[in-house]
């Protein structure tokens, strides 16, 4: 198809960027161009910051009905759309035709799930000590937010930060991924098909050198950040300084542990998807499972049968369970961690290399990557790669398998796969994560509850659910009280 035009969208206009030019190719195959146009400049950052603080209290004082009926609209339309936006997505950001159809319809889910705030209480009453009076905490909207978010869903993270934050009557201006500018342009193109007023979003393309006003704009009143630890702490640091609070959903090492009554073909499947779904790239990817020993024969083999019938390829083709990554700098960086420690008593046991798929030539493929490393001392179990890497180790018991479960800086998710209750309990009181499966995988983010997690993995109030209002409003206590008559 021909590449499609890249605008930015500030105070309610479509307009081109004044940068650099900025190409969109498809990581399946490289040559290909998805989308082009140029990047925002910093004037353009700083209108988009100007239009978003000009329409917030317009925007503010809306019945929160009217802000829902929008936010209902816009996702409508964004589920009318999903054939196409997750073909769209597929060819932009790699991730197999059913997941990127899935996520658009998960961006609908996350709008619809957020508009239903205009039916729910809006506030808390207390008693008051005191005759003639009471207490009531209600919320109010914080102002304008930054709103800044990565490549690997490039639809559902966006909407899980944007469907609250409008919701609750703040203004937006977005920084998106550059990789997967497309699918940006396309949420914010229902929004403003449902009738959002102008201003209300800015969606801006921009480098990071050009976009510092987003983190130190004295009219900025929070940010949103998802992406690596080692990019938000820094944010959060740059924000610190001007007294701007940062919401960051970062990096994740998540384990899955497989104790000795664990179903075991169950448990190797659910591991093989929350490894290698998504090309591995997702902050809650299953990248290491310890297994105790006494099955440890039995889920290698059947890890490694089920593994063969996974089929890498063109994420457009029916039947393929994994595309290739963003691009080839991540692909080259996971192959070289492997390299560095695959070797004494660590062996890679599938994968391991770059394979070759037909008519995808150049494309960023990485074979899906089982390595059984020797000690939680490995660089596989310890640091992040994001990719389809994932590390295998069998200890000798349960204690065992869960210490080797926590160790490690980050937070988010974990998975263990059990029929006890006792070990259901030790998982609560030995792992340190924002979010636990029993018998299911690491993976997974549904927009009706908490999201987000601890250590490393997490700076700030959680995300989606209810729990989302906590960043994206502030709350009033409020002293009712009675003149004497």
């Amino acid at each position: 198809m021909a590449p499609i035009e890249l605008n930015h969208f500030i105070n309610g206009e479509w307009i081109p960027g004044e940068g650099k030019e900025l190409v969109s190719t498809s990581p399946t195959r490289p040559s290909d161009v998805v989308a082009s146009g140029h990047y925002a400049t910093s004037e353009q950052v700083e209108a988009a910051i100007t239009a978003a603080h000009e329409a917030k209290r317009h925007w503010a004082s809306q019945p929160m009905a009217a802000r829902a009926d929008i936010l209902t609209k816009a996702a409508d339309i964004i589920r009318s759309n999903a054939e196409d936006w997750g073909r769209e997505l597929s060819l932009e950001e790699g991730k197999t035709l059913p997941e990127g159809i899935g996520e658009v319809n998960r961006a609908a889910a996350i709008f619809d799930f957020q508009a239903s705030e205009a039916i729910r209480e809006a506030g808390v009453i207390y008693h008051s000590p005191r005759p003639g009076e009471r207490i009531e905490v209600v919320r109010t909207p914080v102002g304008v937010v930054s709103m800044i978010t990565p490549f690997n869903f490039p639809i559902a993270i966006p909407a899980w930060k944007a469907a609250p934050a409008l919701i609750h009557g703040n203004t937006i201006v977005w920084k998106p991924a550059h990789a997967v500018p497309l699918l940006a342009v396309r949420i914010t193109q229902a929004l403003e098909q449902a009738g959002l007023p102008k201003g209300v979003i800015n969606l801006v393309i921009a480098p990071s050198s050009q976009a510092e006003a987003m983190l130190v704009d004295p009219r900025i009143a929070a940010v949103t950040f998802t992406g690596s630890t080692r990019v938000g702490r820094a944010i959060a640091s740059q924000c610190a300084a001007h007294g701007i609070p940062v919401q960051a959903e970062m990096g994740g090492k998540n384990p899955a542990i497989v104790l000795a009554d664990a179903n075991v073909p169950f448990a190797a499947t659910q591991v093989l998807n929350g490894a290698f779904n998504s090309t591995g790239q997702k902050c809650t990817a299953t990248s290491r499972v310890v297994v105790v020993k006494d099955i440890a024969e039995e889920f290698t083999e059947e890890l490694l049968a089920q593994l063969k019938e996974r089929r890498t390829g063109d994420p457009l083709e029916s039947g393929i369970s994994m595309g290739p990554m963003i691009d080839a700098t991540s692909r080259d960086n996971a192959l070289a961690a492997v390299d560095r420690n695959a070797g004494d008593q660590s062996r890679v046991l599938a994968g391991g290399a770059i394979p070759r798929i037909p008519g995808c030539d150049g494309g960023y493929f990485l074979e899906p990557t089982v390595v059984r490393i020797d000690s939680t001392g490995n660089e596989l179990w310890q640091e992040e790669l994001f990719a389809p890497v994932l590390a295998l180790l069998v200890t000798d018991n349960d204690d065992e398998a869960f210490k080797a479960a926590a160790e490690g800086d980050y937070g988010l998710s974990a998975a263990v796969f059990t029929n006890s209750l006792n070990a259901t309990f030790d998982s609560l009181d030995h792992l340190d994560v924002g979010i636990l499966h029993v018998n299911s995988e690491t993976a997974g983010a549904d927009p009706h509850v908490p999201f987000g997690g601890a250590g490393a993995s997490g700076l700030g109030p959680k995300e989606q659910g209810r729990a989302a209002r906590e960043f994206f409003t502030h709350t009033t206590t409020l002293y009712l009280g009675r003149q004497p008559r």
